[in-house]
Parts: C-alpha cells; sequence; structure tokens
C-alpha cells in the first residue's frame, strides 16, 4: 500500500506494472470508501464501511486509532486460522503517540510488528520493532522498508505457516525533511522527500491538467467548491513541482516492490501467494481548484489502484466492475480461508477477478468531509452516475451533485437541477439512504 498515490502515476511504476498487473489483474474502477489515511486503513482492516467501523478522520475526537476496535481485524481472524501475521511502515493515524510512549501496546492479532512511530518524517525514522524502538535516522525510509519487508518476508516463510504481510510505504505523502525545491509557501508547500538516486528524475514533467483542472466555472457545485478561488500561477508551479516530487518518491518504492518481489520468487512460494498492490487515496493536482488535498469526493481523491496477482488470478486482465477497499477484508479473509468475525460490507474480489461479469452493476458507497466536523457527505457511485449529498456543517439541507460518468468523467457538469436527470436523481437518492443506513 501506498500513501496519497493518485491512479495516474501508476505510469511511472514499471515494476508494478511488469511484475504485478501483466501477471495480474488491474481493477480500473477502485474507490477509497473514505478518501483519507485513517478511514481507509480501518476499513482495509475490517471491510466495512466508515459509518460501522466509526474511524471518522485523521485526527480525535472523530478519528485515529482509537477510534478502531482494533480487536476484531482481518489481522486477528488470519491469526486465528493459523497465518503468521506481519505488519511494516504506516499503521493508523496516533498511533505514533502509542507506539512511541509505551511500546509494547502492538494491536492484537499482530504476530511481527515494525511500524513507524517517528511521525511524517522519510530520513528520521524510528519503528517499533515487536516492541522495541529502532531508530534508522539519516536513512531514507523507503530503502529502509525494503529491506525490513524482505526480511519479514523471509522469516515468515521460515515459520512455516502460511502469511499476510501488509506493507505500508510513506511515499508519495508529503514529508519532512523541507528539500530546497519544495513548493514553499503555496498550497500545502511540502512534497514528499525524494531518495538522492532519483533527485529531479522527473523534473521536466508536466502538471497534468484534465479539463477539471483549475476548472473555471464551478457554480454548479457545492459551496466549499465554489468558494474556491482560481489557481493563481503561483500555486501552480507550486501543485506542479508536488506532483514531480510524488513521482520521484514513488521510483523507490517501484524498486522496493522489485526487490520483495524477487525475494519472493526465492521462497518458492510465489506462486502460492496473492499479491495486492494499491493505496489508501489518491490526490488532487489542481482538479476542481484543489491544489493539494484529497478528502473530497471526486475522482483524484476517491479513485485508488488495486491490482491483484497470484493463484486463480487472470494474466494481464483487467476488470471493470466497481470494488471498494471494504473488499479487501473479505478477500484476504478467503484467500486464507478465515472467518470474519464482525458484519462485513465489502465482498472477495477473487471471483471478480475471475469472472468479468460477477457483481456487475454493483454500486458503492464514498463517505467523507474535507475536515474532521466539515460538509459531511456521502455519495453512490453506480457504473454510469456519481449522485453526492453534501450536508453544511451548521445543519440543514444537503447541497447535491449528479454526474453522469458516460458523458462526463471528469465531473464538470452536475445534472441535479437537470428535469432529464429527475428520475435517475430520485434513483441515486433511494439507493443511497439505503446504502449508507444498511
Amino acid at each position: 500500500m501506498t500513501d496519497d498515490q493518485p491512479l495516474e502515476s501508476m505510469r511511472v511504476m514499471t515494476n508494478v506494472r511488469r511484475l504485478i498487473a501483466d501477471e495480474g489483474t488491474t481493477f480500473t474502477n477502485s474507490f477509497a470508501n473514505w478518501p483519507v489515511c485513517s478511514p481507509s486503513r480501518a476499513t482495509l482492516l475490517t471491510g466495512q464501511y466508515a459509518h460501522h467501523h466509526g474511524v471518522y478522520g485523521n485526527e480525535p475526537p472523530y478519528g485515529g486509532v482509537d477510534k478502531l476496535d482494533q480487536s476484531n481485524t482481518v489481522a486477528v481472524w488470519l491469526q486465528r486460522a493459523g497465518y503468521h501475521t506481519a505488519m511494516l511502515g504506516k499503521y493508523i493515524n496516533h498511533y505514533d503517540e502509542v507506539g512511541m510512549a509505551e511500546p509494547s501496546q502492538i494491536p492484537p492479532g499482530w504476530s511481527d510488528w515494525h511500524v513507524r512511530v517517528s511521525g511524517d518524517g522519510f530520513r528520521n525514522t524510528i519503528l517499533n520493532e515487536n516492541g522495541t524502538l529502532v531508530s534508522y535516522q539519516g536513512q531514507y525510509q523507503t530503502d529502509v522498508y525494503a529491506q525490513k519487508a524482505v526480511d519479514i518476508l523471509q522469516r515468515a516463510v521460515a515459520t512455516e505457516q502460511p502469511f499476510f504481510a501488509w506493507i505500508n510505504f510513506f511515499a508519495p505523502h508529503f514529508g519532512t525533511p523541507r528539500e530546497p525545491d519544495d513548493p514553499g509557501t503555496s498550497g500545502d508547500g511540502l512534497g514528499p522527500a525524494v531518495a538522492d538516486r532519483h533527485r529531479d528524475a522527473f523534473a521536466s514533467e508536466p502538471l497534468p491538467q484534465p479539463p477539471s483542472f483549475n476548472e473555471a466555472d464551478v457554480s454548479d457545485k457545492p459551496r466549499h467548491i465554489r468558494n474556491r478561488p482560481l489557481l493563481s500561477d503561483a500555486v501552480q508551479a507550486a501543485s506542479r513541482e508536488r506532483y514531480q516530487q510524488q513521482l520521484e518518491s514513488l521510483l523507490a518504492v517501484d524498486e522496493a516492490v522489485g526487490q520483495l518481489l524477487g525475494a519472493l520468487d526465492a521462497t518458492g512460494q510465489a506462486d502460492n501467494t496473492l499479491v495486492v498492490f494499491t493505496s489508501d487515496n489518491g490526490h488532487f493536482h489542481g482538479e476542481h481548484r484543489i491544489p493539494s488535498e484529497k478528502f473530497f469526493l471526486y475522482d483524484p481523491s476517491s479513485r485508488v489502484p488495486l491490482i491483484l496477482r497470484g493463484p486463480g488470478i487472470p494474466a494481464g486482465e483487467t476488470r471493470t466492475q466497481l470494488v471498494s477497499n471494504v473488499d479487501l477484508a473479505p478477500t484476504f479473509a478467503q484467500a486464507g480461508h478465515a472467518t470474519p468475525q464482525l458484519d462485513v460490507d465489502g465482498i472477495s474480489l477473487l471471483q471478480l477477478a475471475r469472472d468479468p461479469w460477477a457483481a456487475h452493476g454493483r454500486p458503492v458507497l464514498l463517505e467523507g468531509h474535507p475536515r474532521t466536523g466539515e460538509n459531511l457527505s456521502y455519495a453512490i457511485r453506480t457504473a454510469k452516475y456519481q449522485y453526492t449529498e453534501v450536508f453544511p456543517v451548521d445543519g440543514g439541507t444537503p447541497e447535491v451533485e449528479l454526474y453522469d460518468m458516460r458523458v462526463d468523467p471528469h465531473q464538470l457538469v452536475s445534472r441535479h437541477d437537470d428535469p432529464r436527470y429527475a428520475a435517475v436523481r430520485a434513483d441515486l437518492a433511494h439507493q443511497l439512504i439505503a446504502l449508507k443506513t444498511r
């Protein structure tokens, strides 16, 4: 899993495409239910939408690690089924405070625990390694994770148990140390730190400018978008620099994937292992006037890469069914012959990978808000439409959006007031109520 990786950036990951996509199945319509770190990771662990697992953001009192019942996750289910379970990298926000102050506080279900407890830095990493704090000062974090991932894999195979490993890279999320070419004060003012060998690898790369970039007319959108100004030249330049750094940071992740899968081949277990590549959420680079964020329920934020490779997964195939990160825990459970101990919202992807018509027409639910406590939003995504309700923070009637994704894939023109779509809007509103209240 990467962090904040937009779908478009997959083009620079040659190892992922060659070793996973070419040998497996790519889901082209994969979505993060709540496109921000903590809710998304909680969804992966539980197979539940955020309104069921209760993690509504990164910060207390609505979000963070303490909001999740960690005694009932896919790691617990698999460990009970006889699996050696391993965790590396970023867990759920604010575990760093717990894991640093009380290193013995390791969540249930994990046999091997190597989790970052040192904040957002790429070169000052401290890991809680099975209850002991280990510092990797001065070393590039992604490279540390690459070696640790290989070590974890080799130890897992040596146990002669089946294994489950969740490897969480921090890139391409922004992070310290601040570097000379960071975007400065415009936008968020910080990009990811890049490995020295990859610095400026994409220095001439233009910022993608789809039709939604710096959207000229946002009169059809909710207030929190209408109130955004057009992006200045300085903000656009900052977005471009941040985008270039994100691509550069992903090169080290791609190398790590190559090392990890090479080590898997060496164990002789490659043909018996399900490999999944995804991100917790996407990221904006100027679409809909949003220079550098996630949160919002538009495709740059909520649409994520998802590729499966392994036993019974067709090679070199794509699937267009709508899927969500709620489907990951059920997939892992089925692959590991484990029984979920709670009511999951997702379904296993194994059948969908094998059958392009399985679950055809199934909608998915999107949830979220720009920041904790602001403009709570719900959306239903179908093969043809996205219908969204945005509830004002002070209460009242929700603002509504309706996009016909067949003719408007960039979500430019909301059809919520178009009489030709009245029946569609009514039907989607009814379906949305059913999804978010089940």
